[in-house]
């Protein structure tokens, strides 16, 4: 049983910059694909981006390119997601998720309605006013 606890959520202006993170309970963290989805009110939950085991690969949703970056220290069990350039459309509730496999990870952002991920943290509230 894996369990991730989100922080790093808040009120940020538009423009702005928040970064949040991930910290994870398992020893073996670098066992585990990571991953970060958002959920806007009224709205299906999205996949943001994805970073594999070793942190040597990343990927991310078209909408967050260039302004989200996602790392991880496995050393202190933690995924990082780093955002700028916020706007108010980037407003949700972020969670962090922990799959054994990459290509699980990877299948959220290919293929939404087959998205299936083993662990999820409770997620983060995340504003952007305009």
């Amino acid at each position: 049983q894996v369990q991730l606890v989100e922080s790093g959520g808040g009120l940020v202006q538009a423009g702005g910059s928040l970064r949040l993170s991930c910290a994870a309970s398992q020893r073996i963290f670098s066992n585990y694909a990571m991953g970060w989805f958002r959920q806007a009110p009224g709205k299906e939950r999205e996949f943001v981006g994805g970073i594999s085991r070793n942190g040597g690969d990343t990927l991310y949703a078209d909408s967050v390119k260039g302004r989200f970056t996602i790392s991880r220290d496995n050393a202190k069990n933690t995924v990082y997601l780093q955002m700028s350039s916020l706007k108010p459309e980037d407003t949700a509730v972020y969670y962090c998720a922990a799959d054994v496999f990459y290509s699980d990870v990877h299948r959220c952002l290919t293929s939404p309605s087959a998205c299936e991920i083993d662990y999820w943290g409770q997620g983060t509230q995340v504003t952007v006013s305009s």
